[in-house]
C-alpha cells in the first residue's frame, strides 16, 4: 500500500513549475495554441467539440472546475452537462472513500461511451487524483482515461490541454501530478455558474492534521493569496455585475500565516466590504480553535457580511476531540458559541459532525447530541465516520457496532431537524432580504433565492429577477424553507 506522505511523486510529474508571473504568460501563451488545436478539431468534427465538467465535493473544488471550464470555453469548447461528451472531466473529491468508489462507478459508464467513440477524451482531476494508490490503481484497471493531473498544478491545465488535444488514442495515459507547490497562479478565465455571485480562493491548503482528514495531504500545507490580488480580483468581479463574493479555504481564520505585514482575516474582511458593488460577503471554512474576538467585532459591526457561520464541531465530546486532534474542548467549543450569540444574536449557526468516530462511545455521541440541543444550530451535516487510508484514524480501533453507530446517526439526526425547524420557524411572518437566484426547479412561477442567513425562499416572480434583490414577505414556513411574497 503506497502512502502519499512518503511517496516520491517524481514518476508522475510531467511539467516543470515557473515563478507565477511568467507562470501566468506561459498558460496564455498554452490557450493560444488550444485554440489553434480546438479550430483543427472542429474541422475535423463538423462541429465545436464539446466538454462536460463533473464536479465532486467542495466549494474549492467547484472553484476549480469553474477555471476549467473558462479555459475550455475559452479555447472553443462548447459547454453540456451530458456525459456523452467529446472531453470529459471528473473533479474528485476524496474526503470520503464513498467520494472514489462513485467516481470508479462513473468510469465504468464511460468506458462504454468511448468504446463506441474513440475519439472521445477523459481527464481526472482534483483530490483524488493526489493519492498514488488512486493513481497506480488507473494505470492499471483504467487505462482508457487520458489525462491525470492533481491540486496544486490545476493552473497548468491548459498547458496540459494542449497535450490532450495532440494525444493519439492509442497513447499512454497523461500523469501529471505534484506532491506538493508554493505556487499560486489564479489571473486565468474563470466561467461562474451564478453571473452575480463568485467563489474566491484566499489561501490554500491546511496545516491542521485532523487525525481523520486527508486535506493536509492532497491540498498541501497552507498557503495565503496576497491581500493585493484578492482585492484585485473582487473589484474585477464587481465591476462584471457580481453581488455577492464568499471567500474560500480551508481554514479562512488562519488567512496571512506565514505572510510576513499581510492582512489578518478580519482586515481583510474590511477592506474587501469597502468594495463597491459588492452587497454580500460569506466565507468558509471557520475552524473554531483561530475563531477570534476581531473576528467577531468585525462580523458585529459589519453591514455586507452575512449573518452565517459555518462553523465545525466535529463532536460534543471532549475526549472524541482530543482523538480527532481538532485542539479545542467541548467547553471551549461552548464558551464561543456564547460569545457568538451575545455579540450577534440574529447569526445563523451550521456545522458538521461526525458519528462512530474510532473510540466514540455511545456516553460520547450522547454528548454530541446534548451539544446540539444546547447550541441549537440552524443546520448540521452529519456524517458516519469513514476511514481514509494514511490517516492516523485510520488504524484507530473502533468502540460502537454498527448498528449502535447507526441507531446513534438517526437519534443525532432526528436532533438536528428539530432545531433546524424551529430556527426556521422564529422567521414567520417577518419581511428580509432575498438575492434572487434561479428558477424554482419544481414550479417555473416561483422564483428562489436566499436571506443572508443562508435559508431559502420561494416567491412569485420571473427570470428577469435572477441576480437582484427584493424584499420579501415570509408567508408559509416548510420546514427548511419558505413560500414569500413580494413586498
Amino acid at each position: 500500500m503506497l502512502n502519499w506522505r512518503e511517496a516520491d511523486f517524481s514518476a508522475y510529474t510531467s511539467t516543470i513549475a515557473y515563478p507565477s508571473k511568467e507562470e501566468e504568460e506561459r498558460q496564455k501563451e498554452a490557450m493560444h495554441t488550444a485554440e489553434g488545436l480546438v479550430a483543427d478539431l472542429t474541422a475535423k468534427l463538423g462541429h465545436a467539440p464539446s466538454c462536460c465538467v463533473v464536479t465532486f465535493g467542495c466549494q474549492m473544488n467547484a472553484r476549480d472546475s469553474e477555471k476549467i471550464q473558462g479555459v475550455l470555453e475559452c479555447v472553443g469548447f462548447t459547454a453540456t452537462e451530458s456525459e456523452e461528451a467529446d472531453l470529459v472531466i471528473y473533479n474528485t473529491c476524496t474526503v470520503r472513500d464513498n467520494a472514489n468508489q462513485r467516481v470508479y462507478g462513473r468510469l465504468g459508464h464511460l468506458k462504454s461511451m468511448k468504446q463506441k467513440n474513440p475519439e472521445k477524451r477523459i481527464a481526472l482531476c482534483g483530490c483524488m487524483i493526489q493519492e498514488p494508490d488512486v493513481i497506480e490503481k488507473l494505470k492499471t484497471s483504467y487505462r482508457f482515461v487520458d489525462l491525470l493531473f492533481g491540486t496544486h498544478n490545476i493552473y497548468k491545465f491548459p498547458e496540459l490541454l494542449c497535450k490532450l488535444l495532440t494525444k493519439n488514442t492509442e497513447d499512454r495515459m497523461l500523469i501529471d501530478v505534484w506532491k506538493s507547490t508554493d505556487a499560486i497562479v489564479e489571473d486565468l478565465p474563470v466561467v461562474r455558474k451564478y453571473p452575480f455571485k463568485s467563489g474566491v480562493n484566499i489561501m490554500f491548503g491546511c496545516d491542521n492534521f485532523c487525525t481523520y482528514c486527508i486535506v493536509p495531504y492532497v491540498r498541501g500545507r497552507e498557503r495565503s493569496r496576497s491581500s493585493r490580488e484578492i482585492l484585485q480580483e473582487v473589484e474585477k468581479l464587481a465591476a462584471d455585475g457580481v453581488v455577492e463574493v464568499m471567500l474560500l479555504g480551508q481554514n479562512v481564520n488562519s488567512y496571512g500565516n506565514g505572510l510576513p505585514g499581510e492582512l489578518t482575516f478580519p482586515e481583510l474582511l474590511q477592506e474587501v466590504e469597502k468594495v463597491d458593488g459588492i452587497k454580500r460577503i460569506r466565507f468558509m471554512t471557520s475552524h473554531p480553535k483561530d475563531l477570534s474576538d476581531e473576528l467577531i467585532a468585525v462580523m458585529r459591526d459589519s453591514k455586507k457580511i452575512c449573518r452565517h457561520l459555518h462553523l465545525p464541531v466535529q463532536s460534543g465530546s471532549t475526549e472524541v476531540l482530543r482523538k480527532m486532534n481538532r485542539r479545542y474542548t467541548r467547553e471551549q467549543y461552548l464558551e464561543l458559541v456564547a460569545k457568538l450569540r451575545r455579540e450577534i444574536p440574529d447569526l445563523s449557526l451550521t456545522t458538521d459532525i461526525i458519528v462512530g468516530f474510532p473510540g466514540e462511545t455511545k456516553e460520547d455521541l450522547q454528548q454530541t447530541i446534548d451539544l446540539v440541543n444546547e447550541v441549537k444550530y440552524d443546520n448540521a451535516y452529519t456524517f458516519i465516520y469513514s476511514p481514509r487510508t494514511g490517516t492516523p484514524a485510520a488504524s484507530y480501533p473502533k468502540t460502537m457496532t454498527e448498528e449502535e453507530i447507526k441507531e446513534g446517526f438517526d437519534e443525532l439526526l432526528k436532533a438536528v431537524q428539530k432545531n433546524a425547524q424551529e430556527a426556521v420557524l422564529r422567521l414567520e411572518g417577518r419581511t428580509e432580504e432575498v438575492l434572487v437566484e434561479e428558477i424554482n426547479t419544481h414550479d417555473p412561477g416561483l422564483m428562489t433565492g436566499r436571506l443572508s442567513n443562508n435559508v431559502l425562499v420561494h416567491f412569485p416572480g420571473d427570470e428577469s429577477m435572477i441576480g437582484k434583490f427584493y424584499t420579501v414577505k415570509l408567508t408559509e414556513n416548510h420546514g427548511f424553507y419558505y413560500i414569500g411574497e413580494k413586498v
